[in-house]
């Protein structure tokens, strides 16, 4: 259960809603989320919260949720600042429609896009640049899983992110990010196999990784770094599990998929959060 360390890091949870919505439903879902009542109403909120839309919908996120404590940010970025790269985004245009946080490392991206563990660092340093707040995604397929190599895979895509956010070029956000502390970016572990599937993983085992990758981030970055960074957990989320989830020590958060296009489903993991 959570306690100790744990219980003092703000929870936060982001909405990824993938290649789904079109303007109207996004201006329908910013009203819905800031609706008098909403835990997201308030002017700050128990819960961080941030909504990654497709790229076309950025400009009516930034108008839908002007003013409120509700961030934005980018689903993905390109590692440079700009050039001759059609159909990618780069850092500063992000930053230019008020985007303050980028998913790096999603599995969709690794899996659709074959983003291997360096293209992922280069995406979080240029985040870093723009001081954009990166959102880590790692996590083991279902083969992976199976052949036992989950905590080496972990390994391997943690140890990857953390060279760039030790260092990153340009200075950026170096000082809230300097060897992976503070509050500067947070880590998302999300098991291939849950994600989209309907499948779950326990609290137990959820916590089983978190907790892993809290040791490994101590022994990288040292312990009150580890103890400062926030891992979300990212596979299936829902109302009906998310208060199991969240009462695990090192479960702090969720980075959630089908379960945030609902303005009012998403609300109910707020509260569960909250």
């Amino acid at each position: 259960m959570r306690a100790g360390a744990a219980a003092r890091r703000r929870p936060l949870v982001g909405a990824n809603w993938k290649m789904h919505h079109r303007r109207a439903d996004a201006e329908a879902w910013c009203r819905a989320a800031l609706a008098p009542g909403s835990p997201l109403a308030g002017a700050s909120p128990a819960v961080e919260v941030v909504v990654f839309p497709s790229f076309p919908l950025l400009p009516t996120l930034e108008a839908g949720l002007a003013g409120s404590a509700v961030a934005w940010g980018g689903q993905d970025l390109h590692p440079e600042d700009a050039g001759a790269h059609t159909g990618d985004v780069a850092a500063p245009q992000l930053a230019d429609v008020g985007c303050s946080w980028a998913l790096c490392g999603h599995s969709e991206r690794r899996h659709d896009h074959g983003e291997d563990d360096e293209l992922v660092a280069a995406k979080i340093a240029a985040a870093l640049r723009h001081r954009l707040r990166p959102l880590v995604c790692v996590g083991e397929t279902a083969d992976e899983r199976r052949a036992g190599r989950t905590l080496a895979v972990l390994d391997r895509q943690l140890d990857a992110a953390l060279a760039a956010l030790a260092a990153p070029p340009g200075g950026g956000a170096a000082g809230d990010n300097a060897a992976g502390g503070g509050p500067g970016w947070a880590l998302a572990y999300e098991p291939v196999w849950a994600i989209g599937s309907g499948e779950t993983a326990t609290p137990e085992t959820a916590q089983e990784a978190h907790a892993h990758l809290r040791r490994r981030l101590a022994e990288r970055a040292g312990a009150p770094a580890a103890a400062a960074v926030r891992i979300l957990y990212g596979g299936s989320v829902k109302p009906g599990n998310a208060a199991e989830l969240i009462a695990e020590a090192d479960v702090d958060g969720f980075l959630v998929g089908g379960a945030s296009l609902d303005a009012a489903v998403f609300r109910a993991i707020i509260e569960r959060c909250a």
